[in-house]
């Protein structure tokens, strides 16, 4: 069964950095991708997130909100909200 898909707004893009707000319903997901640049997750509530990888595993993370967390280039997956409410956490893409 497909699942919804999560809706981003990009809030700032001016060549060094790009700043996208997701927004997931309950279930809703990215769908795959990789990270072209290293970036910075920021929380907007608190919540579960499951991310697949794609060797079939996956992983829970436990978001709090207003508690950041950084990851690198070249990372494939698909972020999935787990919980039951709405998720939303800010992106922010270091592009220069």
């Amino acid at each position: 069964m497909a699942r919804p898909q999560a809706r981003p707004t990009v809030r700032i893009d001016d060549g060094r950095v790009k700043a996208t707000e997701w927004a997931f319903d309950p279930g809703a997901e990215t769908g795959w991708h990789v990270h072209e640049h290293d970036y910075v997750v920021v929380p907007l509530v608190s919540g579960t997130l499951k991310i697949e990888m794609p060797d079939g595993t996956s992983s829970t993370a436990e978001l709090t909100q207003g508690i950041p967390y950084a990851r690198k280039v070249g990372v494939e997956h698909n972020v999935i909200n787990d919980g039951p409410g709405e998720m939303r956490f800010l992106e922010v893409e270091i592009t220069g």
